[in-house]
């Protein structure tokens, strides 16, 4: 399986990084290339000083990103029709798109750093773009149950980016749900501190500490027959309903922690409530069952 973060080949065409336009070509040139990769458009005419000045620069920086971005120059004497439908009035004037729509833009010349810092945003943009497109694949395979090839696509982003951190995230959970703890838990520990506000990455923080306690809880069989014997068992009931969940039994489990939290919502200092509340972390917002278990717990405590 070969995911990996989109990015223009360093042997781009140099003809095609940087090119002129004129109105008959700007669909093919601008609309439907800007879908592949940011477009620089630059509107000039040969009289126009400051267009002297700032074309150069502008050829400059683009040439200088290898092909993550585009230039295409149009001369509006000569294809006025576009100038007029993009309502360009003044020289230079500069327009940037993006999946075949301007989202960005300048007037005037401007200093080689300000042209620079315009460039490098669009770039910064289109990677984030990207990224968010792998770790949306990455996340829909491990919830598919494919955990290489979620692991592979996660590995892709960290190439890339080493700090990653819904990467990370999602890489310690590809080992947690093959068994491997130790390797979720050091995986997620090279989460930086100032990211591990991240929904993703609690959530995996919240199932390592769910699967440390789901390897005391004891043998099932002897909690169900304990259960069967005492429902009032509330430490069987609780052990009971972890060891389920570590099992993929998330409905039993969730069940199980319910009934505990209707027969002694405060035994041993809310234990069941919360309980029930790392279940929904380490489960993750997108399972259908957190919500209809954050409900079902509502109905209980506030009844």
């Amino acid at each position: 399986m070969e995911i990996g973060i989109r990015k223009a080949s360093p042997g781009s065409d140099p003809a095609a990084i940087v090119k002129d336009a004129t109105t008959a070509t700007f669909l093919a040139d601008v609309i439907e290339a800007s879908r592949d990769v940011p477009v620089i458009v630059d509107f000039w005419a040969p009289w126009c000083g400051p267009c002297k000045q700032l074309t150069p620069t502008i050829e400059k920086l683009v040439r200088a990103q290898g092909g993550k971005v585009r230039l295409v120059k149009v001369n509006v004497d000569e294809n006025q029709a576009v100038a007029a439908q993009l309502r360009v009035q003044s020289l230079p004037t500069v327009y940037a798109f993006r999946d075949g729509q301007p989202i960005d833009g300048f007037v005037g010349a401007q200093p080689e750093s300000v042209v620079k810092t315009f460039i490098e945003r669009l770039v910064s943009a289109e990677t984030q773009s990207d990224v968010a497109s792998v770790l949306e694949t990455g996340n829909e395979l491990l919830e598919a149950g494919d955990l290489q090839g979620a692991a592979e696509v996660f590995a892709a982003v960290l190439h890339e980016d080493r700090e990653n951190a819904e990467a990370l995230a999602g890489l310690a959970q590809c080992y947690l749900k093959s068994g491997d703890i130790e390797r979720a838990r050091q995986t997620l520990q090279l989460v930086a501190p100032d990211k591990r506000g991240s929904a993703n990455v609690h959530s995996a923080e919240a199932a390592i500490a769910l699967a440390d306690k789901s390897n005391a809880t004891g043998d099932v069989s002897a909690l169900i027959q304990r259960i069967e014997s005492n429902p009032k068992d509330h430490e069987a009931r609780l052990n009971l309903a972890l060891a389920l969940a570590s099992r993929g039994q998330k409905n039993e489990a969730l069940e199980h922690l319910l009934e505990l939290v209707r027969l002694d919502r405060k035994w041993n200092d809310e234990a069941a409530r919360k309980q029930l509340v790392q279940f929904f972390d380490a489960w993750g917002a997108k399972d259908p069952l957190v919500a209809e278990g954050r409900r079902r717990l509502s109905s209980i405590l506030f009844s």
